[in-house]
This record gives structure tokens, sequence and C-alpha cells, in this order.
């Protein structure tokens, strides 16, 4: 196909690609704990039925253990192609406080050209961009294709790591297309080079037998609560930087968002500072961060007047590229030993880790996606990094280390992934969509493999 054809079939797609997007971002597939799992296999059976349709000859649901199933396919290499791995996954972080949406998380809404809801773009537009950029080709692939789709990236990425490292033929590939990030902003083509890794567990303070009457007993009986909240806060210095012995600050090379853009994309209110120090790019992409992503406390239209008796928080930690998330999150948990207060009982678990990543400089797939990415998006894309984290890559990084490995997609800053709102920008899709199936069709090419 010439690049006018494939740029013609996906923008003919697109319909299609958008009701099926919506009817995915339909299904609530959160695979946390405590979350119907019922949705969660819905996900993995409509993933199923979106890559039949693609023309693959081999597509099944593939168990991993301890964990939901994965979605594979497979169509082998032509003679002296190469193959190309497609990674994505189905499940999505929970809505959230439904009250902060302007529309329904899991009723998909267009609104202005972008689609809100729950998991529009992370990530189940990237299945839809595999999925858009598979059909151009009609089953007549250029490069033996393989597509992995995971059903707990959010929650517990590890258990898919221990499934490749337990399956290394069948996801072993030349080139790994991972469509988990994005752009800095929509229509400005990036690929991601660097991704911090990922540290999270939950904490818990006893003081107590039972909750008190806070009037018989406040001031004297030990507060739980308090005291949780005073190990947290205790973990960032006024200025917002760690104060963890041993996680130091990082550096990027490269050039990262300026603080009045970030503070937009960010919606940070006026007059509030951002926080830590060194450079955006050092903040985001190559220090450690410290978040407390969840507190089990009495809400407050629930609460009474009482001296709470034990208290929950989730705590996660992102890592540097070259960091290592298990000795992090022993030095975490090391700190909060120390400083709890009042000599209350701490308990940890629910430890979930996963490594960073650091791309090389590139090579004959990464040149192949530059021209792909330059013709779909009308200017070469340049190299960022990614605060967030893919457990998955590093593993792939181990078990492949000749495999080339691509991070990009139509997850822009402004999606609003994790958060209230968030949504997809539709013209982004066709751009990534285009860019994918013309990826595939510049690798096989002999010019491309230095034929």
């Amino acid at each position: 196909m010439t690049p006018d054809q494939i740029e013609s079939a996906v923008a003919a797609a697109m319909p299609q690609a958008v009701e099926e997007l919506k009817r995915l971002a339909a299904i609530p597939s959160v695979a946390f704990p405590g979350h119907p799992e019922e949705p969660v296999f819905a996900a993995a059976a409509m993933t199923e039925e979106l890559l039949r349709s693609t023309g693959l000859p081999r597509v099944q649901q593939v168990a991993v253990e301890g964990s939901f199933p994965a979605v594979f396919g497979e169509a082998p290499a032509p003679p002296g192609m190469p193959t190309v791995l497609l990674y994505a996954h189905y499940d999505v972080q929970p809505a959230g406080d439904p009250a902060a949406w302007r529309t329904p998380p899991f009723e998909p809404t267009l609104i202005d050209g972008r689609l809100y809801g729950r998991g529009t773009a992370d990530d189940k537009s990237g299945i839809i961009s595999h999925i858009t950029a598979l059909r151009t080709f009609q089953g007549r692939f250029p490069v033996g294709i393989k597509v992995i789709i995971e059903g707990q990236e959010e929650y517990a990425g590890d258990r898919l790591e221990a499934f490749v490292e337990r399956n290394p033929d069948l996801l072993r590939a030349d080139a790994i297309v991972v469509a988990d990030t994005g752009n800095p902003r929509v229509g400005d083509p990036a690929v991601t080079t660097s991704l911090r890794g990922m540290a999270a567990f939950t904490i818990e303070v006893r003081t107590l037998k039972e909750a008190l009457h806070s009037g018989s007993f406040g001031g004297a009986a030990p507060d739980a609560l308090a005291a949780l909240m005073r190990m947290l806060t205790s973990l960032h210095d006024d200025n917002g930087d760690i104060r963890v012995p041993g996680l130091p600050r990082g550096s990027f090379l490269g050039q990262g968002p300026s603080e009045e853009e970030f503070r937009r994309t960010a919606g940070v209110l006026d007059g509030v500072s951002l926080v830590g120090s060194g450079s955006l790019a050092d903040r985001l992409w190559s220090s450690y961060a410290i978040t407390v992503t969840g507190l089990d406390v009495p809400t407050v239209s629930g609460a009474v007047n009482a001296v709470q008796p034990a208290a929950r928080a989730r705590v996660t930690v992102r890592v540097p590229p070259a960091g290592d998330p298990k000795t992090t999150v022993n030095a975490v948990v090391e700190f909060l030993r120390q400083v709890a207060p009042w000599g209350v009982q701490v308990s940890f678990g629910d430890f979930t880790v996963g490594s960073g990543y650091q791309a090389d400089s590139g090579g004959k797939a990464r040149a192949a996606l530059n021209r792909a990415m330059e013709r779909a998006f009308g200017r070469p894309p340049r190299d960022v990094g990614a605060g967030g984290s893919i457990p998955l890559v590093n593993t792939l990084l181990r078990q492949f280390p000749a495999a080339e490995i691509l991070l990009f997609g139509a997850e822009d800053e402004e999606a609003a992934i994790h958060a209230p709102n968030e949504r997809l920008d539709l013209e982004e899709l066709r751009r990534v969509a285009t860019t994918e199936a013309l990826f595939l069709q510049e690798l096989g090419l002999p010019s491309a493999l230095g034929i």
C-alpha cells in the first residue's frame, strides 16, 4: 500500500473506530480488588472480538496467573520480514467521585471532537489504534504481527511481567510498540524514551481497640488518624522535596514543559505554588515522587465525634528510570516506621513494584517510526520522558534485549488520565492510528531493513 492509501483507509475507518471505542469505554473494566469482575471479563471478550476483526489468523485469550486474561493475536512474518509486538491494556482506573465528572464516567460522551469517559484515553485508545492500523492491511500484513492486550496493568502489572518471563517465545519480536503514552500536546508528535518506575503499598496505623467518644477521651487517647497524618506529611519538607534518605533528585537532559504550560495543563489554581526543586523535566521524569493516593478514614458526611482507633493510606512512589523500586519502597517504609509517633502500631502490605525504562538511541524501527510520524503529524517527533510507569516495558527489555521498544500513543497531557473527565481527542487518535499503519508498512520495506 502507498502512504496515501494508508491515510485514506484510516480516515475511512474512523467512524467505526469511534463507535467501537464508545462500546469498549462503556464497560467499567476496573480490575482493582473490591470491584466487580464481570465487566473486566466483558472487556476481555470485546477485545478478543475486535482483534478477530483485523484478519489475524490466531486470536485467543491466554490465562495470566493471579490476574485477568490477556488477549493474544498473531500473524506470521512474511519471509525475511521482522515481527512487531503491539501492546495495550483493557483495564482502567476507578472512576472516583462521580460528582467530579461533567459527564457520566462510563457513558462515553462526544463533545467538540473529544470523547469523554474513563478509559477513552488510558488505554482503550491504544487498543483502538492497534485495531484500526491492523485493519488497514485487510489481513495482508507487511511484517509479522503479535498483539498482547492485558487486563490488570493499572493495579498488578507485575503479573503480566511474570507471564512474559515464563512464555518468552510467545511474545518474542524485533520491535515492540507500547501504545500507552502520548504527546505533550495534541498534534505535537513525540516518542517517550524514559519511564519512571513505581512502587506502592498500604500503611495501617492502629492505636485503640475501638473508637472512643472524643469528649470523654480526646486529649489523652492516641488518635490513629492524627498519627497517620503526621507520618505522611513528614515525607516532604516545606518546599515539597522528599525527606526520605537515599532518594536524591535526578536530572533529565531533554527539554520539559514551561511552568506556564505545566500550570495550565495540570489545572493549578491561581496563587498556588508548584512543589519541589529543579527543572520541571527533572521533577516529572527523572526524580522520585511520593503521593498519597487514598485514605480509609471516616467521611465528612459520616463523621461522628470519636477518636479513631485505626487509619489506612495507599502510598505510591514514582522511581527514576535507573532506580530500584524495591530498594525505594524499603527506604520509604523504614522512614515511616522511624517517624511514627506515640508508639503506634504500624503495618504495611499490598506491595506493588515496577521498574522504569530508558531507551537506547534507536535503530531501524525508530527511524521507520520517525518517518511515519512525520508523515502523519506533519513534523518529526521529539523525545520526551514520562512520569508514569508501565511495568511491562522493562521486562520486555530484559527478555528481548535486541528488540527496539517504541512508546507512543493518543494520550496527550491534557487527557486527564486517572482523573475525572478523562477524554480523548479523536483527531489525535486518527493521527496515531495512521502513524502505526505507516510504521508497519515502512518497516516492511526493503529500504527500512537495509536490503
